[in-house]
């Protein structure tokens, strides 16, 4: 009895694979089992790093409106308590770009979040 090979649908499979390991050295590009591996480990480590890429952009964004808050001469904690009393809705990111942009405005936001503490 001839063995069978699978064909069309494991070689699509197979291509699929290797396609994504296009770019790897090595055999891990060529050969289906190791590139099979190393894909594996590709898409875990993406997976991961999609969540740990929130969490390091947030730490940026922290450490920026830190900075720009001392040099209007309040702390972060301050800041964002002040925001929250006086009903400023600005996530991290809005607020980081403001403090990089436009200091004036940032400025302006710190004073109304300093009046709404005290």
């Amino acid at each position: 009895m001839p063995r069978v090979t699978r064909g069309f649908k494991a070689r699509r499979r197979r291509n699929k694979v290797l396609k994504m390991a296009k770019g790897y050295r090595g055999g891990k590009h060529r050969l289906y089992r190791t590139a099979t591996e190393a894909v594996d480990r590709a898409l875990c480590f993406a997976y991961r790093d999609r969540r740990t890429n929130k969490r390091n952009f947030r730490r940026l964004w922290i450490t920026r409106i830190s900075a720009a808050a001392k040099l209007n001469g309040t702390s972060y904690s301050r800041l964002i308590n002040g925001l929250k009393n006086a009903d400023i809705e600005l996530d991290r990111k809005v607020l980081s770009n403001l403090a990089i942009v436009d200091p004036n405005a940032f400025g302006e936001v710190v004073k109304t979040a300093g009046s709404a503490t005290s």
